[in-house]
């Protein structure tokens, strides 16, 4: 416990320079659009060049660029994000409210794409070089070809359209009906599931037949325990160690593609934040939303790590 102790404040002591280093890029990368800000608020309004004047001065837009990524970093030390130019409206309550949405088909995606892989890898890796194992990795290669928004695109045309099974284009919060919310998040999280869960099948098999092969299977299975004694109990552990470390990144990977998937299946979440916030301008909204994402990535990877060091009894050595 220890070591693992040790690890996790090494990483949130790695966190600060990662934030700034991400708040920084996002600050600068906002500085190359086009469209001033005031100009973009006052667009359908007609305004004169010194209301223009007056509303960049009482927002601090005319101020230099690292007075103004200051005055940012000293709103995020108080966990404050800013606010919208155009509503007022905090940057956290809208963070806040989107982002419930995109966890959850990030956590259906995930779930969907964990057992899918298991069950292919493992089948896969048991019946290795025959029919079946060729036949899944026929699959997962057309699976890891394939994007998820043109995954999206077919299950839009074949199950919502062509055959209405799933409804498209709306949300059921599962509070008022979790039967509906079922249905409108499963096409979202098959699109999103299939392409990770293709590369983990992939993943998972390569370290089962390496596992497989391993002595102490062939002493195991000498001594006449049952197969599935020795996949489930043995196998199957030690061979989700390496998918475990890659699935921190895929989990990363998750959430940017979900922001993607929202947008095909007009979900409300994060991405339609960020969408309105760069076609309006907005860098305070689209700063926090990236920040965010990026903070749920690193976390992620800081549990993974723990998880890996606790499952792994070699690794909390290798750090001791």
């Amino acid at each position: 416990m220890t070591i693992v102790l040790r690890l996790l404040g090494r990483r949130l002591g790695s966190l600060v320079p990662l934030v700034l280093g991400i708040t920084l890029f996002v600050f600068t990368v906002m500085q190359f659009s086009k469209t001033d800000p005031a100009v973009a608020v006052f667009a359908d309004a007609p305004v004169s060049p010194e209301q223009l004047d007056q509303f960049r001065q009482e927002h601090g837009l005319d101020r230099p660029f690292f007075v103004r990524y200051v005055a940012f970093l000293g709103l995020l030390v108080h966990g404050e994000l800013g606010s919208s130019l155009a509503t007022g409206q905090s940057v956290m309550s809208l963070i806040s409210t989107s982002l419930p949405l995109t966890l959850q088909l990030t956590f259906l995606g995930l779930l969907l794409a964990l057992v899918v892989a298991l069950v292919l890898g493992t089948v896969s890796a048991i019946f290795r070089d025959g029919w079946p194992d060729q036949l899944i990795r026929v699959v997962t290669l057309v699976g890891v070809a394939a994007p998820s928004f043109w995954v999206a695109l077919l299950l839009v045309q074949w199950l919502a359209i062509d055959n209405p099974v799933f409804p498209s284009g709306r949300y059921v919060n599962p509070g008022d009906s979790l039967s509906g919310w079922i249905l409108t998040m499963t096409l979202p999280a098959i699109s999103l599931a299939m392409p990770i869960a293709a590369q983990m099948t992939r993943i998972i098999r390569t370290s089962m037949v390496e596992e497989l092969d391993r002595d102490y299977v062939r002493t195991a299975r000498g001594g006449g325990l049952p197969p599935v004694v020795v996949v489930g109990r043995n196998v199957l552990r030690n061979a989700l160690i390496n998918p475990l470390n890659v699935l921190g990144l895929r989990i990363g990977y998750l959430m940017g593609g979900a922001v993607v998937i929202e947008q095909m299946f007009n979900l409300p979440g994060m991405g339609q934040v960020m969408i309105e916030a760069v076609k309006n301008n907005e860098p305070a909204i689209v700063q926090g939303a990236v920040l965010t994402i990026a903070l749920g990535f690193v976390v992620v990877n800081l549990t993974v790590d723990v998880l890996s060091l606790l499952a792994n009894p070699r690794l909390r050595s290798q750090h001791a």
